[in-house]
């Protein structure tokens, strides 16, 4: 399994805590990558426009699944089910990551990076993380109802497809200039150059 870590411009501060939660709590075997936004990075990237490379990294299968996030979480979320083949979760806490995972089974997860990052929000963050990864995704829950959940989650994904165009249809729909922004953030992730990977055995 592949997870990328990829979160705007705005929480460009918290990447690192992002990113260490997710090596730390990352299935055993997974590889974990890590494409910004840094502070180190000039360039500043909405939470659309990295919505927009979370699509694009899922559909070319750089990564299995996308940590990612935003002040509130919300904006991101919404951004990244607007794009095609896109399931992402809104998990604000650990039992909201459980279930997204569990019963919803989605390739993204979306978390609040701007608000309550007291000490409490940094634990709540890594307990959040940690349910995430704490067991196999699309077992279902609760167990009594593992069957049910699991054909729901699957005929949502087919409803998905038949409701969406292509990733490679929506992208030549898009504006330019957006385009050539994304494009070049995307083109830095193809090079490295904002690609830290730890593989966790």
């Amino acid at each position: 399994m592949r997870i990328g870590v990829i979160q705007a411009s705005s929480q460009a501060a918290k990447n690192q805590m992002i990113y260490d939660a997710v090596t730390k709590h990352a299935p055993k075997g997974a590889e974990v990558i890590n494409f910004g936004c840094t502070m180190e990075e000039n360039e500043k990237y909405s939470y659309i426009e990295i919505s927009i490379l979370v699509g694009i990294l899922l559909e070319r299968k750089t990564v299995d699944f996308v940590v990612t996030g935003c002040s509130s979480g919300q904006g991101m979320m919404l951004a990244c089910n607007s794009m095609p083949g896109v399931i992402c979760g809104y998990a604000p806490t650990p039992k909201d990551a459980y279930l997204f995972a569990q019963i919803n089974n989605g390739n993204a997860i979306s978390l609040p990076l701007g608000e309550d990052y007291t000490w409490s929000g940094t634990e709540n963050l890594e307990k959040t993380i940690e349910a995430l990864f704490s067991e196999p995704f699309g077992q279902g829950y609760p167990k009594s109802e593992a069957e049910r959940k699991i054909k729901d989650s699957e005929q949502l994904k087919e409803i998905r497809k038949v409701g969406q165009i292509s990733m490679q249809e929506f992208l030549k729909k898009l504006d330019a200039s957006m385009l050539d922004k994304v494009k070049k953030k995307g083109d830095e992730i193809i090079s490295g150059t904002t690609r830290r990977s730890n593989r966790y055995e």
